[in-house]
């Protein structure tokens, strides 16, 4: 093929054609020039050091769809000072992996939202604080709305003391038991009851001089595992029954790191791990070993320095990340990969000078 005329071509479409084909000409020459020459003495053979498994992005078109029909169960989105709206969970559609998201909650610029639980019409909250205190209130004290809505305090209803803030909400259940996990990896296990209608607003849920501030909790069955997760991307899993009743070492962390979630497992399960910048993987269960006692210092996990939350999900699941700029996405747990070694993770929520804060698992309904 002859090459055509340039010059009736406007010349920066020119300029950068001539550009290409002098790139052409120079990736196609000998490369013999760059080769080492036949005497060089040959570089010392070193092991190469181990680096995680790098997963191949898979591009997901961006699209909206309806999630789920019409349910009375909600989202709560909260700060750390009790600014907080609840919408109904159905009124998120669902996005795929690695979107946007769109604005949720509205707060004051120095107020970001850290906090995202799910509860039903009817059911009652579990609040906890930094220093492990809980208080119940129902779920009507947060007001229903859109989406897009400005937030509103519900934290005079209780009666923080001075620095307190609010670390977690949990529904209430009639089961179960509570999984406790401070940032220094202590755990302990409560039983359902304690947390019961006749609770004593800010019950002290453990000895905070010996575990100190609290960092996760969930609810759990009693006869499963658990699985507590570090800021540095480490784990450790063993059987909940090996808690201690006045609890006790969870993990043992490593200098510099702090434990950030705590959830129940089984063989069977999964675990979704997401870090700071957006980036989830899903650990396989049935390949993460259970350790025989709680308090050694874990393993790799995933490839991250920041994870910022670890939930159970099975498949079928949806998967809601909030931001610190207040975005929010709802996408599918099968759009992630389920691995069973260590890895970075695949791109689940676009952030843009932003970063991830919180993780919620949406069952499917004859699943709550």
């Amino acid at each position: 093929m002859n090459r055509p005329d340039l010059n009736q071509l406007d010349p920066a479409i020119r300029a950068y054609i001539e550009h290409l084909e002098a790139e052409v000409q120079r990736l196609s020459a000998p490369q013999h020039l760059s080769a080492p020459h036949p005497r060089r003495a040959a570089a010392p053979k070193t092991r190469p050091t181990p680096i995680p498994e790098v997963e191949e992005e898979e591009v997901l078109p961006q699209t909206s769809e309806t999630a789920e029909p019409p349910t009375t169960l909600s989202l709560i989105s909260a700060t750390a000072d009790g600014l907080a709206k609840r919408t109904l969970r159905h009124l998120y559609n669902r996005q795929r992996r690695g979107g946007m998201g769109v604005f949720d909650i509205e707060t004051p610029k120095d107020n970001h939202p850290t906090l995202l639980a799910q509860a039903d019409q009817g059911q009652n909250l579990i609040v906890l604080t930094n220093l492990a205190r809980a208080f119940r209130m129902p779920l009507d004290a947060i007001p229903e709305t859109p989406i897009r809505a400005r937030g509103e305090s519900f934290a005079g209803r209780l009666n923080l003391a001075e620095n307190e803030q609010i670390a977690l909400i949990l529904p209430d259940q009639v089961q179960g038991y509570v999984a406790l996990l401070s940032q220094s990896g202590m755990v302990r296990m409560l039983r359902h009851h304690f947390f019961g209608e006749y609770m004593k607003p800010g019950t002290a849920l453990y000895d905070y001089r010996t575990f100190g501030p609290l960092a996760s909790a969930c609810w759990t069955g009693g006869n499963g595992d658990l699985f507590l997760a570090t800021r540095a991307g480490k784990a450790i899993r063993f059987a909940e029954k090996a808690v201690p009743p006045q609890g006790g070492p969870g993990i043992r962390l490593s200098a510099g790191d702090r434990a950030i979630a705590i959830t129940g497992v089984s063989e069977f399960s999964g675990v979704f791990m997401v870090s700071a910048d957006g980036r989830g993987t899903i650990r396989n269960m049935s390949t993460f070993l259970a350790n025989k006692a709680p308090g050694a210092s874990g393993k790799i996990a995933m490839a991250t320095d920041s994870l910022v939350a670890a939930v159970n999900v099975l498949p079928g699941d949806d998967l809601v990340i909030l931001s610190h700029q207040s975005k929010i996405i709802r996408f599918s747990a099968d759009d992630v990969p389920v691995k069973d070694g260590v890895v970075q993770g695949v791109n689940c929520m676009a952030l843009r000078a932003d970063e991830a804060v919180a993780v919620l698992v949406c069952l499917p309904y004859d699943r709550m």
